[in-house]
């Protein structure tokens, strides 16, 4: 049988900015919400049902460097925070993949990346003005190096890990 449950694309961050994103998000992401730890999302929902060749195209796109990026000053969602990803590279990696799955793209996943790490949401407006003034008030963007990307399997709640596809320099990035 067929699994159709959809796909799920993220960045693999290394392991300190990894570590410190997931600790972030465990201090201000709502524990009852929590189902995932800290990730950078290239893509919600690819078709579960194509799920080799997902996993083709992300092995031919790792074949480059890591990528450098800088975990930005916090931001506001409105009813959350987020950490903006400045990382060149990282949009080319989307729009290839992107290319490749145009006709099944959600709306959502045809938008251009903005590439973010969610360390709080769905909190009343309140408690993330808090959250985003504490978290401004002592951060200082880092530099982080994207490592790969990750593929997963949407459950609804949790997510199960299909696969990890590592950058590899291949002359092409």
């Amino acid at each position: 049988m067929t699994d159709t449950d959809p796909l799920v694309v993220t960045a693999l961050l290394d392991a300190a900015s990894q570590d410190e994103l997931d600790a972030r998000r465990r201090r201000w992401f709502p524990a009852g919400r929590r189902v995932v730890g800290a990730h950078l999302t290239l893509f919600h929902a690819l078709p579960g049902e194509r799920a080799d060749e997902v996993a083709a195209v992300l092995d031919e796109v790792t074949d480059r460097a890591p990528i450098t990026a800088t975990i930005e000053a916090p931001v506001s969602l409105g009813r959350g925070v987020a950490h903006p990803v400045d990382a060149p590279g990282l949009g080319d990696v989307h729009r290839a993949i992107a290319q490749r799955f145009a006709g099944d793209l959600t709306r959502q996943d045809q938008q251009r990346l903005r590439a973010h790490v969610t360390v709080q949401n769905k909190v009343d407006p309140a408690t993330a003005r808090a959250t985003l003034a504490e978290l401004a008030a002592t951060h200082r963007p880092w530099t982080a190096t994207i490592t790969g990307l990750g593929l997963w399997r949407y459950r609804g709640g949790p997510w199960d890990a299909v696969g990890e596809y590592r950058f590899r320099d291949g002359g092409t990035g």
